[in-house]
Formats: C-alpha cells, sequence, structure tokens
C-alpha cells in the first residue's frame, strides 16, 4: 500500500512538474492567431493590438491572419483543425460562438464550441449604431423606417456576414420596426462600410467607433445609436428607443479561443496573459476607450458560462421568430 502511494505522488509531482514547465516555456514558436473577418473592423482592430501586447510579453511573433467570410466559419474550422498545443488562437464576434450552431446546424460547421474550439476569454462588448447612405433621403429612424414601408423593393444593408451581429442586429430591428430589409453579405464591417459611403448599398448596423470618423466627414448619416443611453462624442444623435423602435439595443462581443484538447494549463496561461493586457490602464486608455467598448476579459469557465447563457437566449429567438439563412 505505502508503495502504491509512493508511486502515485511521484506520478502526481511529474504531473504538475511537466504542467508548469510547459506552461512557463509557451510558446515555444510563433503564435498564429485568426481574425474571422476582414481587416479594418473592430475585431481585426482589437486583436492586432492584443496580439501585439502578447507578443511583447512572449518574445514570439503573433501573426494575424484574416480568414473571413463563410459566415466567420472559415477562421474557425482553421483553428479547429490545429495542433491543440495554444499556438493557433481564434478571435471571433458572438456568431462563431453562439449564432452559427443554431442558424447552419452543428453537422453543416466543421466545428463544435467547447469540444473542437475551447473558450478562453472574452475580449470586449461594444454598441452600435444604425447608419445610412447620404444618398438615401433619410435623416431620422421615423423617416427610415416611413420609406421602408412605401419602397416598392427592399432597402440594402450590409453585413460582416451571414449570423454576424451586423447582420442580426439588423435583422432584429426590421423586425421591431415592422419593415423588410435587403441583407448583402461582406466578409467584415470595413467593406460593407465603404460600399454604404460610396451609395452601393442603404444601411448599416456597426459598431459607433468605426462610424464616428466618416460621420465627422460628412461621408454618411448616423440615424440612431442602439445604446441605452446616447453616447459622449454623439451628443445629438438619439437611440433607437428615442426615436421609435422603444427597446431596440444593438450590441457586439468578440471572444479569444484555442483549438479543443489544448492542455489546461497552457490555456490558464493565456489567459492570465490577456487578462493582464487587458487590465493594463495604457491598453485601456489607447485600444478599449476609443473603440468606445468595455472589457469582457473573464476566466475560461466564466466565459463558456456566458457562451452558454447567449446560447441558449438565441437559441429561443432563432425558434420564435423563424430566423433562416437567406
Amino acid at each position: 500500500m505505502t508503495t502504491t502511494r509512493h508511486v502515485l505522488l511521484v506520478a502526481l509531482i511529474w504531473s504538475f512538474g511537466a504542467a508548469t514547465a510547459r506552461a512557463e516555456t509557451f510558446p515555444s514558436r510563433p503564435v498564429t492567431m485568426y481574425v474571422t473577418s476582414a481587416a479594418g473592423g473592430v475585431t481585426d482592430v482589437v486583436a492586432r493590438a492584443v496580439g501585439a501586447k502578447l507578443s511583447e510579453m512572449w518574445g514570439q511573433p503573433v501573426i494575424i491572419e484574416n480568414k473571413g467570410g463563410a459566415a466567420h466559419i472559415l477562421g474557425a474550422q482553421a483553428v479547429a483543425r490545429a495542433a491543440p498545443d495554444g499556438h493557433t488562437l481564434l478571435v471571433g464576434e458572438s456568431a462563431v460562438f453562439v449564432l452559427n450552431q443554431w442558424l447552419y446546424g452543428q453537422d453543416k460547421l466543421g466545428y463544435e464550441v467547447g469540444k473542437d474550439l475551447t473558450p478562453i476569454t472574452g475580449l470586449v462588448r461594444i454598441y452600435q449604431a444604425i447608419a445610412a447612405s447620404n444618398e438615401l433621403q433619410v435623416s431620422n429612424i421615423g423617416e427610415l423606417v416611413a420609406l421602408a414601408r412605401r419602397q416598392p423593393g427592399p432597402l440594402t444593408y450590409g453585413t460582416a456576414a451571414v449570423g454576424s451581429a451586423l447582420h442580426m442586429n439588423m435583422l432584429k430591428f426590421a423586425r421591431m420596426a415592422d419593415v423588410r430589409l435587403q441583407a448583402i453579405h461582406y466578409r467584415g464591417a470595413a467593406p460593407a462600410l465603404n460600399d454604404v459611403m460610396a451609395g452601393h448599398i442603404n444601411l448599416i448596423c456597426v459598431s459607433i467607433s468605426l462610424l464616428e470618423q466618416p460621420f465627422a466627414a460628412h461621408r454618411l448619416k448616423i440615424l440612431a445609436v442602439g445604446s441605452p443611453q446616447r453616447v459622449a462624442p454623439l451628443p445629438d444623435v438619439p437611440t433607437a428607443s428615442e426615436s421609435g423602435v422603444p427597446g431596440f439595443e444593438a450590441v457586439a462581443w468578440f471572444g479569444l479561443a484555442t483549438t479543443g484538447g489544448t492542455p489546461p494549463d497552457v490555456i490558464a496561461k493565456i489567459d492570465a496573459d490577456v487578462q493582464k493586457v487587458m487590465s493594463d490602464p495604457d491598453f485601456k486608455a489607447k485600444v478599449i476607450a476609443p473603440q468606445m467598448a468595455e472589457s469582457m476579459a473573464a476566466t475560461p469557465a466564466q466565459f463558456s458560462d456566458y457562451i452558454r447563457t447567449e446560447s441558449q437566449a438565441w437559441a429561443k429567438i432563432v425558434r420564435e421568430q423563424h430566423i433562416t439563412l437567406e
């Protein structure tokens, strides 16, 4: 019995020592961070800022790979198929973690959150605003709703892919306002926003921070913000609730994950290092504040619980409102 206890104790000490050594030596080579959208959007901006800080901390390059399109699925699949050692990371918006399973079905996705992808931590949460092309003859939400109801064909809006926050929040708006709008899907928020400014599409519901500069340059019109209250940088822009669509809010959030099967000690190290980045006052001032975002940094367990709660809520909405892919 004593011999058995001794063997178990040695095995336990060895296992703990191996885990500690593995975490201390991570990363042992460059880390690839897949971003499930095109360059220039909030997902990309946050990923590059976090990646740069992690690269400084780790002494290894963090290479950003933009893999947009296919409703953010391609980037998620690339990470799900990688070696489970933490050297391949995923920065994706909520659809990657929550909505895609209900819109596509698990068999079509090629990955399962919690199995093929392990959530590490949330990154940021941001509010969006509804903006219109200068060529669209509306100046507020009331005029938009009136125009949409009398138009022979639906007005168009840009998304960052099927199931993205840009898509689902605008779909929610259309249902709450009782209007018909046509989604035009892009590989990210930036190209969709460019087409609004060029007048190729009519509308977009995207992060307030992305709209602030083109709005100041008179390249588009912001009709309403999707936040509970007006925002300080845009004090004259009303909320959607003030504008005749009570209760409408538009939120987008982004999180970090890695390949399923990655050792827990490596995941814990990545999470701890990301939390150091997110809590750094300089990072908050230079990255989070300009994006008008709030931190979602959390433990892997807390982030996984949040994903489960969000999944249940959106599953109910998808079923009740009969949301289908276009």
